[in-house]
């Protein structure tokens, strides 16, 4: 029926079946049997015939409009074949540690499919060691990871630095509080990450450092189940800061103020790959387009200006050994 769609196109445009016949190569009675045949098909008369005049019914108007959606619609999906035969074909897979799976990656992602829409892109996840292990042994071509890692053969880039920032309740007696500082924290009832995670091992080495012991009222793994319950026990919590986004706070009726001491509490995100790997020439462009993109917005990458305004991921559950290995010593 598309092909028959497309002459009937043309008779319209002709006005006339002797000169539509011309300009598709067909003689007049084969040309009018395919008008017929789409008459047949669709149960409807598509024109009016005054001697050798045509005149359109209304719903060959309807109709004549359809097949000029079709042409249009096979003239883009002809446009995407050919692009799709001329770019080389890629398979990208990149690897992420929970805690940038929902924040970090999806922009980053989505830059890439958009410059490259015919590659394949796979994800896998995993602890930041899993994910540099997977580089290193190039079942990844591409990593973003919550630490700086030095690790020879690695090449690493850091993309921007997080640190814990407090999130209360906007009713919380703290919310009008203009220069909290750590001294706010002592007794203070709070929602924690779980121990054995990266960022609840960052929460105890400050309080140990200033000499906080809050309130500790519940241990969590998720970040979600955290930022729900902080009104609902009128608690506190330390959070990263690239997850706080103004609608994540606004929708769940919380604020998050700055404590300076909390700075040191910072990571770096970094991208990570193997200088041996055989990179194909999109993800070498990615790559260098991602290092200037952040490069170009450091004011903001410093502050961790990346945020989230959907629902933040579950932690990155990773147990601690008794020394920290250096390859993955957090900033």
């Amino acid at each position: 029926m598309i092909e028959d769609l497309d002459v009937f196109a043309v008779v319209v445009e002709q006005s006339s079946l002797n000169q539509a016949s011309r300009l598709l190569n067909l003689s007049q009675p084969a040309l009018s049997r395919k008008v017929a045949k789409l008459e047949e098909q669709l149960g409807v008369s598509l024109f009016n015939r005054n001697g050798k005049r045509l005149e359109l019914t209304a719903i060959g108007r309807l109709t004549y409009t359809f097949a000029l959606e079709q042409r249009q619609q096979q003239l883009r999906f002809l446009q995407s074949l050919n692009r799709y035969k001329s770019e080389e074909q890629t398979t990208v897979t990149f690897g992420a540690s929970l805690t940038t799976l929902q924040t970090t990656m999806p922009p980053l992602v989505r830059s890439f499919t958009e410059k490259h829409p015919y590659a394949e892109v796979k994800l896998i996840t995993g602890k930041t060691h899993e994910i540099v292990n997977d580089i290193r042994d190039k079942k990844a071509d591409i990593g973003i990871v919550a630490s700086s890692i030095h690790e020879s053969g690695l090449v690493c880039v850091p993309l921007f630095d997080d640190h814990l920032e407090l999130v209360i309740p906007k009713a919380h007696p703290l919310a009008d509080k203009k220069q909290p500082g750590m001294q706010h924290l002592q007794g203070l009832p709070m929602i924690m990450f779980s121990k054995g995670t990266w960022y609840r091992k960052l929460i105890d080495d400050v309080f140990h450092r200033y000499m906080v012991m809050p309130d500790l009222r519940m241990e969590i793994d998720s970040f979600e189940a955290i930022v729900r319950l902080l009104p609902i026990c009128m608690a506190a919590a330390l959070l990263p800061r690239s997850y706080i986004g103004e609608q994540l706070l606004s929708s769940n009726e919380l604020v998050s103020l700055h404590i300076p001491e909390l700075e040191q509490t910072r990571r770096t995100t970094c991208l990570i790959y193997n200088e041996a790997a055989d990179l194909g020439t999109a993800a070498r462009q990615w790559i260098a387009d991602t290092t200037a993109g952040f490069k170009s917005r450091k004011p903001m990458i410093r502050d961790a200006n990346i945020r989230v305004e959907d629902n933040p991921p579950l932690l990155e559950n990773e147990q601690l050994p008794a020394e920290r290995d250096h390859n993955f010593g957090l900033n």
